[in-house]
């Protein structure tokens, strides 16, 4: 089983990257090595299947993107109205500064789906390139996976550690709040200083946009631009997909975390709980944490699932609403993800444990 589930592992961390198949139909190759992690590990069942097809996440989240896409559709160029009138009185920098900030702590709110949805529909109604788009999404995903944890509103993860504590609301805003809050507001500084300002010229019509390079500039995307309405339901069906493959593989990976991961000492705990990239990290919370673990225990627990969430497209949920809301491919996310979210680990690291 051990060999098994390794072999699926690290297929999930290099074959989005190396074969185009592969990074082009992630979702049905994620369900694929969910399915087979699932058999392999033995937890494979007719009640299982049902289980989670009884997960109401799965169809809420998949209802909120399909809802928030037809709606945004509908009320695209409101937006793009909407936010021309602000960036002629507030300057691109401050502008991605605040939107980082405020939904990532607003996320522990409102929940870390509906930031994420704001989150995309926002900037893809800037008049900037999609280079840039994509490094703004890419950080403010770490900045709403971080915010979210706050209250047990924000998202599973949050709710399960809650719960299993038994702790009251503000439980986790008191302990980690000193870490979240300015790691919130550092990638709100990160997300600002991505943008490139000397490209960007906003005007009345909203269209002017300046480059240094040819015509060939992909800066706008076209099919985002003019997604359709059948193109919004395939997205959200295949987010559907995608969480569904989440399950499966937090399920199959649940025997080898509790036989070999959660008996570690939190040091090392810490960065194993990197594979957070690409398994859901409320299951790792599930299965790590415990009334008997002491406070910097828990803190460098949830700090790992939460940091390197960001990391990958698979890390959380914010993460694949923006991939497909704005097609970023794997190659595209890991290439901002992974330098970002190594530094964050580092920095909470020293934080944590040696300061």
């Amino acid at each position: 089983m051990f060999i098994g589930l390794v072999i699926i592992l690290l297929m999930v961390l290099t074959l989005p990257f190396v074969v185009k198949e592969v990074e082009n139909n992630l979702e049905v190759f994620l369900f694929v090595m969910g399915f087979s992690a699932t058999i392999i590990a033995g937890v494979l069942s007719v009640n299982f299947i049902l289980e989670v097809f009884q997960n109401k996440l799965l169809y809420f989240i998949t209802f909120a993107v399909l809802i928030a896409g037809l709606i945004f559709k509908a009320l695209k160029e409101r937006v793009k109205g909407i936010i021309s009138n602000i960036l002629k009185r507030v300057p691109l920098r401050l502008f991605v500064f605040l939107i980082i900030v405020i939904l990532g702590l607003a996320s522990s709110v409102i929940t870390a789906i509906i930031a994420a949805l704001l989150l995309v529909e926002i900037v893809n109604a800037m008049p900037i390139t999609r280079k840039d788009k994509v490094s703004i999404v890419i950080v403010a995903c770490f900045s709403i996976g971080l915010g979210a944890v706050l209250t047990p509103v924000g998202e599973p993860l949050s709710t399960i550690v809650v719960s299993k504590l038994n702790a009251n609301f503000w439980y986790l805003a008191k302990y980690l709040g000193c870490y979240i809050i300015p790691g919130v507001v550092l990638m709100g500084i990160l997300g600002a200083f991505m943008v490139k300002t000397d490209d960007v010229k906003v005007e009345n019509d909203f269209k002017t946009i300046n480059h240094e390079h040819d015509e060939t500039d992909d800066s706008l995307e076209p099919d985002i631009e003019n997604e359709t309405y059948g193109e919004v339901f395939i997205r959200a069906f295949k987010i559907f997909i995608f969480i569904f493959a989440l399950e499966l593989l937090g399920a199959g990976f649940k025997p080898l975390i509790d036989t070999y991961v959660i008996s570690l000492d939190s040091r090392l705990l810490y960065f194993i709980n990197m594979i957070s990239a690409v398994l859901d990290n409320a299951t790792l919370a599930a299965a790590e944490i415990s009334v008997k673990m002491t406070q910097i225990q828990i803190e460098s627990v949830l700090m790992g699932l939460l940091i390197s969430g960001g990391m990958l497209i698979p890390g959380n949920i914010p993460n694949i609403i923006s991939a497909h809301k704005l097609k970023i491919n794997s190659k595209e996310w890991a290439k901002i993800g992974v330098p970002v979210g190594s530094a964050l680990m580092l920095l909470y690291f020293v934080t944590i444990f040696i300061l």
